[in-house]
């Protein structure tokens, strides 16, 4: 409970006038994820393009690799808390919007007639643009959630409702463009350039939220108590750190875990609706990112006390596994729209609250010093966990 006493009382508790503080956290959260979206929701628009490559694997292989690898570079390498939060997210920032530009480029400098007269190496480009944005991610997102571990729990909270928002952003531009664009390779072009000219202007506007950030009187004081404390990342501490937070890494691995194994490989790719037909998918994946958003707007209101509660609460998650085989499986009635939906929804709104719940809690629950490093190590094992997620979905079927 002391160490709970010493987060909560550090200076950076300065009133947020008109939570400008917290909205800007929340838009850089949403930016952080976006781009990844992006990439995800166009991935129809990839696989005409590259029809004899495993797109949406590849990308989250690329993708999650790439991030996992900077965090760990940010846990073992003192170097980098040298460097100013400022200066990670404008960096980070700008390789989103890079990586974002590589496939519109392609476009505009191949035929205008015939999308798949590609320029020499564009598969090649386009993967590399994915691990360029992966890269970016570990570094704003290590950095955002490492800052945010240390200030007050509002702001961790409005970091992962606005991920969750990205989701919800992507989903409905999906749907408006599926239904007002011909499904055909035109349409498919316009539709992904939409996308990520959306994201890139969004991603344009974070800059220039993250330079306003560290002019707010909260962020100052938390610079300057940045000033005062000067950790360093040591892999010594690292470690430490790891062992003190063992019980919420678990949960947030086995969280992620078991998510990426269903979601979105199972939802998108293994049911089908007569009366929904190529709509279904969407809807699934919609509902999942409503859900995801909501349960981690809910911390907003309520953040339970006991961390080993909410450890058990991500373990029992595993309940999901035979609960989608029942409804895969079982009786007729069980493989219908509504129960699935149900049931996707369950899994969206437990993944958003269990997240920001630990991520959350484990940042107060060690000395101030340490919470920026500890909301890292968390960032690693989420990390750690879609891809493990991902890899157990590409070769375990339900």
């Amino acid at each position: 409970m002391e160490a709970v006493k010493l987060a909560s009382s550090d200076p950076s508790e300065t009133r947020d006038a008109y939570k400008v503080a917290y909205i800007i956290h929340f838009l850089l959260g949403a930016g952080n994820l976006l781009p990844w979206n992006a990439f995800i929701t166009a991935v129809d628009y990839f696989a005409y393009l590259y029809p004899t490559n495993h797109i949406e694997k590849v990308f989250a292989v690329a993708y999650m690799v790439s991030s996992v690898l900077v965090l760990l570079v940010m846990m073992s390498w003192g170097g980098w808390s040298k460097t100013t939060l400022r200066l990670r997210m404008n960096l980070g920032f700008s390789m989103f919007v890079m990586s974002l530009m590589v496939a519109p480029v392609i476009d505009w400098a191949s035929s205008r007639d015939e999308m798949k007269e590609r320029p020499s190496g564009a598969y090649g480009m386009t993967v590399a643009a994915v691990v360029i944005c992966g890269l970016a991610d570990g570094l704003v997102g290590g950095s955002l959630i490492g800052s945010a571990g240390r200030l007050p729990k509002q702001y961790m909270q409005a970091v992962f409702a606005g991920t969750a928002s990205s989701g919800i952003i992507i989903s409905i531009l999906r749907i408006i463009t599926k239904a007002s664009l011909p499904q055909t390779p035109k349409g498919l072009k316009i539709s992904a350039h939409l996308y990520f000219m959306v994201a890139i202007v969004f991603l344009l506007c974070c800059i220039v939220f993250s330079n306003l950030q560290h002019k707010l009187p909260v962020m100052q004081q938390y610079h300057q108590s940045l000033l005062q404390e000067s950790p360093l990342c040591s892999g010594t501490k690292f470690c430490a750190v790891a062992g003190k937070i063992k019980g919420p890494a678990f949960g947030i691995f086995i969280i992620y875990i078991v998510t990426l194994s269903i979601f979105p490989g199972f939802i998108a790719e293994d049911l089908e609706s007569k009366a929904l037909k190529d709509w279904y998918p969407i809807i699934l994946i919609t509902v999942y990112n409503l859900a995801d958003l909501m349960g981690k707007s809910l911390t907003a209101f309520y953040v339970p006390q006991c961390i080993k509660r909410a450890i058990g609460a991500a373990t029992a998650r595993l309940l999901f596994y035979p609960l989608f085989i029942v409804c895969l499986h079982g009786p007729n009635w069980l493989k219908t729209e509504v129960p699935m939906m149900v049931l996707t929804f369950l899994l969206g709104f437990t993944n958003g609250y269990l997240t920001s719940v630990l991520m959350i809690l484990t940042p107060k629950s060690v000395h101030f010093s340490e919470s920026e490093l500890s909301a890292i190590v968390m960032t690693a094992f989420l990390g750690f966990g879609l891809v493990g997620g991902s890899v157990l979905g590409w070769f375990w079927i339900l």
